[in-house]
């Protein structure tokens, strides 16, 4: 079943990300924290659910233990959506997936542990792939701005500067690793963990919404977030089967989790219509190639 449920994963984290990017809007400097009241909304719905039909014993105290993880993750998502407004979805869900070199590149520098040959080929195809992408960006930019005479398209505005956005998920997120692995190592429950990830995000939900509602004084109407909605949905589905998964045979689940990349490429390509350059696609594919070595090694 261990199977089942990381392809369910994977099919479910890479249509959120379709529909993530589809709820950024270029326009609203908010959508990102309209996305983060949507996740934590169902998030905490279905830590509720868990908890009143599955018969689990929660200890509330697992909420304070489990703190860094989640504010690491959680503050990861919110920069990653923030960043999904500037670039295109087949650009930032690769590099967002570069996690895994960093956590990679941590443990050699600041524990010690060491890394093979490949390790280290695959660590550089990765750099090396993001780096390419930011010269990339900004050569589109450049070239759209003297074709439209400096009239370009807010997405593109920002060019390489926008891949900070899913750099800083990816240090943030492989942070989070750490941190995860340091939770576990002391016998926390995947179970317990989880359900102390999804209210630490209703948390988060709450508070944003008093920020963007009460101080900012933006309307959120349910009825217009559709997309953000369907996001949370299926962030919350591959959340649930990830942790079932992982558990049950994590060094072959660790690299089929990190292809939902690829399923949020191919449906970029499909539903939003993106269009890339061959050399970018040539560099998106080298990052996934980093990435799955990083995996099965």
């Amino acid at each position: 079943m261990w199977f089942l449920f990381a392809i369910v994963s994977v099919l479910a984290w890479g249509t959120a990300d379709l529909f993530y990017k589809k709820g950024s809007d270029p326009k609203d400097k908010y959508s990102y924290l309209k996305i983060v009241i949507m996740v934590g909304a169902v998030m905490g719905i279905h830590a509720m659910y868990v908890l009143l039909t599955s018969g689990v014993v929660y200890e509330p105290r697992n909420m304070i233990t489990y703190l860094p993880v989640s504010a690491l993750y959680i503050l990861s998502m919110a920069v990653g959506y923030a960043g999904l407004r500037f670039l295109e979805l087949s650009i930032s869900s690769p590099v967002q997936n570069s996690s895994g070199a960093i956590s990679g590149l941590l443990t050699f520098i600041f524990l010690g542990q060491s890394m093979t040959g490949i390790q280290f080929f695959a660590v550089g195809l990765i750099t090396v792939g993001v780096i390419l992408l930011s010269v990339f960006e900004q050569r589109f930019s450049e070239a759209e701005r003297k074709e439209n005479k400096e009239m370009v398209d807010r997405k593109y505005k920002y060019g390489a500067i926008a891949l900070l956005f899913p750099l800083g998920y990816a240090l943030i997120d492989s942070l989070g690793t750490f941190a995860d692995a340091w939770v576990f190592d002391r016998g926390m429950d995947e179970m317990q963990a989880n359900i102390s990830y999804e209210l630490t995000w209703l948390i988060v939900a709450v508070l944003a919404w008093v920020y963007l509602v009460w101080i900012k004084k933006e309307t959120f109407a349910l009825r217009d977030q559709k997309d953000r909605g369907l996001a949370a949905i299926f962030e919350t589905l591959g959340q649930f089967f990830y942790v079932f998964a992982i558990s049950a045979n994590a060094v072959i689940v660790a690299p089929l989790i990190s292809s939902y990349s690829m399923v949020s490429v191919i449906l970029s390509r499909i539903f939003l219509k993106e269009k890339l350059t061959a050399k970018q696609y040539a560099v998106i594919a080298m990052i996934m190639v980093g990435i799955f070595i990083l995996g099965f090694e």
